[in-house]
């Protein structure tokens, strides 16, 4: 039991350790590529115009400065002014705004002109939305306690969260102010509490994520799944108590989701003489809207010649979520179901859902709410999304770590070009991010 503490411990001294150094070379190939290499798109010299003299602290901003952070910085600043500015949730800009505040309020310099002051906010906003690299190390330890929970094997945990120091957008999950190191951090709480049977806590972790990412709803799937379809497929047991619950404890965590919809219908449907076209639709919601009118989001829309190069870059992480969960189907979740619809005793139902999973730790039953989240999103973002996004939401999964680490366990040639590319892929990320190429 000591033996066990002790490197557990030696665990988390060490990802924590590994999980700061991975933040920082993040940061310094990101500032140091925007410093040396041209952009491609001017837009962050426009709004943070370069100084006569070098400013470090101008420096780290405008490397921050790419993408979807001139929308979540806009909001931060001036709040939603445009209709598309509602496909961005309100989380991560408002963590900038008051991070901004904060450093505001302690900087000595004086108000000077407009154009001076518009520039210092956006530094104060950029910089704010380095709040994100703070939640680098705990991201990695939750997932530590997450995997030990699911499989119960420190060995396996060490090096799933060994791997998840190597994400496929190490930018915008480390350093930048976007949503997915808010979401990812969230996202792993609410699924280590869930794991614990923490119903309350969870719905807790899941509706703040939700302030993030619009994708959160599908997170209170962990929790109906934990409350009411496991203990129905393990030994046909439907509670109508529990059942309530869980829709209580889910409509809860899409609260804010259906909040943000009913904001945008106050403001753009109820009293006025023209109202919005997404108004008459049902149910009324301007993300969908405003995802398929600026994003031409919708299914098989992103399927075009066009779009070959972003699928062949979303390729490596679909290719590996798809073939873990397509397997873990096949060899775990299936016969659960098959026992589930047979005469089989329960006991016997239970054991033929895991007789393969005792050949393997990657089939526990355990990890069977994860896989179906995993294949959802990524049919979502195969057929109905656009697809290099994975890139960056396949960070918010356990899953793709678990998938690397069994790929490395028992297929350890695919495991070792996946981690090359991790690694290669991490660094040429950066690069495109400073010189703000995509993908996005």
């Amino acid at each position: 039991m000591n033996s066990s503490t002790s490197s557990s411990s030696n665990h988390r001294r060490h990802l924590a350790g590994l999980s700061c150094f991975a933040t920082l070379l993040t940061l310094l190939l990101t500032v140091a590529s925007s410093h040396f290499l041209p952009l491609f798109d001017s837009s962050p010299h426009v709004v943070l115009p370069p100084p006569s003299t070098f400013s470090f602290r101008h420096t780290l901003a405008s490397a921050l400065l790419r993408w979807d952070a001139f929308h979540f910085g806009h909001i931060a600043r001036d709040g939603y002014v445009y209709e598309h500015e509602w496909a961005f949730f309100p989380g991560a800009p408002y963590v900038m705004k008051f991070a901004a505040a904060v450093l505001d309020s302690l900087s000595s310099q004086g108000t000077g002109d407009s154009s001076a002051h518009e520039a210092r906010q956006w530094e104060n906003i950029m910089l704010g939305g380095l709040t994100a690299s703070l939640l680098s190390v705990p991201s990695t330890l939750v997932l530590y306690e997450l995997t030990l929970a699911h499989f119960g094997s420190q060995n396996i945990a060490f090096l799933a969260s060994l791997l998840s120091l190597l994400p496929s957008s190490p930018a915008t999950l480390r350093i930048a102010g976007y949503t997915e190191p808010f979401f990812t951090f969230l996202s792993y709480s609410g699924m280590l509490l869930c794991a614990r049977r923490r119903w309350m806590l969870a719905t807790c972790c899941f509706a703040a994520a939700t302030t993030f990412r619009s994708n959160g709803i599908f997170l209170c799937g962990f929790i109906a799944w934990g409350l009411v379809i496991d203990p129905l497929i393990s030994y046909r047991k439907f509670h109508l108590g529990r059942a309530l619950y869980a829709v209580m404890l889910c409509s809860c965590a899409v609260s804010f989701f259906v909040y943000h919809q009913y904001r945008a219908y106050e403001l753009f449907c109820s009293g006025q003489a023209t109202p919005a076209p997404w108004c008459a639709s049902f149910p009324p919601s301007i993300y969908g809207y405003v995802q398929a009118k600026y994003w031409n989001v919708g299914f098989l829309r992103y399927w075009t010649v066009q779009q070959l190069p972003n699928f062949l870059l979303g390729t490596p992480p679909l290719a590996l979520l798809i073939a873990f969960t397509l397997r873990y189907t096949h060899l775990a979740f299936l016969p659960r179901l098959f026992a589930f619809f047979s005469s089989t005793a329960p006991e016997r139902r239970s054991a033929g859902g895991t007789r393969e999973a005792g050949r393997s730790p990657f089939l526990t039953p355990a990890i069977a709410p994860h896989v179906i989240h995993g294949l959802v999103l990524c049919l979502l973002l195969l057929f109905a999304s656009h697809t290099q996004i994975v890139l960056r939401q396949a960070a918010s999964m356990p899953l793709t770590y678990w998938a690397a680490a069994w790929f490395l366990v028992e297929r350890p040639r695919m495991g070792r070009w996946w981690v090359g590319w991790s690694v290669v892929w991490g660094a040429v990320s950066c690069v495109l991010w400073a010189a703000f190429l995509p993908p996005a």
